[in-house]
């Protein structure tokens, strides 16, 4: 499959824009991490796919830096409240939902590769990590852009993506790592 049919698909899923990278030009920032820790989100520690249990920075890194490529991808959404959670919060699990609905296209076209979010796993209601049991979708969890230290705005700068896209507007970043 060639890039720009992978953006295609991009497009058709919902997304804004969508940009193949070069893994190794990804902009990494272990001093993010720490964010992480201060639990805004309410998954750290209680989601397979969150500090601490998602791996150090540098595991993280070394994840999507083992793939070549990353199709990274962008959604827009109309807030009129930046501090309505619940309006977010539905934004960015339509955002996963999309990016799990390419996924799944473009595994079905022989493009394995694996997702990062816009937030930490949602699949499930409840984190099997709660009960200490395993995670029950290995193949479709996905860590947030944020556990894996990418400094999103650098790399929405990189791929000629807007990051602040005006008042009412909000953005959401997410990825593809593929070879």
């Amino acid at each position: 499959m060639t890039w720009e049919e992978m953006t295609s698909i991009a497009a058709e899923e919902g997304f804004a824009a969508a940009v193949v990278t070069d893994t190794k030009d990804i902009p990494f920032d272990p001093s993010f991490r720490p964010l992480c820790a201060e639990n805004l989100c309410g998954k750290y520690g209680a989601n397979y796919s969150c500090p601490p249990d998602c791996g150090t920075p540098d595991e993280m890194r070394a994840r999507i830096q083992a793939h070549r490529h990353a199709l990274v991808l962008q959604t827009i959404w109309e807030i009129a409240d930046y501090s309505d959670s619940k309006a977010i919060k539905a934004a960015k699990k339509e955002h996963n939902a999309a990016t799990l609905r390419l996924l799944g296209r473009l595994r079905r076209a022989d493009v394995p590769g694996f997702p990062v979010g816009a937030s930490g796993c949602a699949l499930c209601e409840t984190c099997a990590i709660v009960e200490k049991k395993p995670c029950r979708y290995p193949d479709l969890y996905y860590s947030c852009m944020s556990a894996y230290c990418i400094f999103v705005r650098r790399l929405a700068e990189q791929c000629g993506m807007e990051y602040d896209c005006g008042p009412g507007l909000l953005a959401f970043f997410g990825m593809y790592v593929f070879d």
